[in-house]
């Protein structure tokens, strides 16, 4: 594979972990990974993508777990994980979208 191909294959992987995150098996984890994936994916490293990754094939009742304050085990115990639970921890604390009005 030449250094051309890389940006294109990195393109390629963000997008079918995008499609992961929004189609897991539940709705709470759709929810969970869809906007995070969709707000940070680009941003993360090749090892993020990796731990992010992982975190997918995960079972939903687990990851569902972990993000919402249980302890992960240590193999995801890590900094993709903590940037998830700030994320959902956010999300709680101002639900509303930007821009919306709160009277809605």
């Amino acid at each position: 594979m030449s250094e051309a191909d890389l940006p294109r294959e990195r393109d390629v992987r963000c997008r079918r972990l995008l499609f992961r995150s929004w189609h897991r098996g539940t709705q709470e984890n759709d929810l969970i990974f869809g906007p995070f994936a969709e707000t940070y994916l680009a941003s993360l490293d090749s090892a993020q993508l990796d731990r992010f990754e992982a975190l997918l094939d995960c079972p939903d009742t687990d990851v569902f777990d972990w993000v919402m304050g249980g302890a992960p085990p240590p193999e995801h115990d890590h900094d993709v994980m903590r940037w998830l639970r700030g994320f959902c921890v956010e999300r709680r604390t101002d639900p509303i979208p930007a821009g919306w009005s709160r009277s809605r």
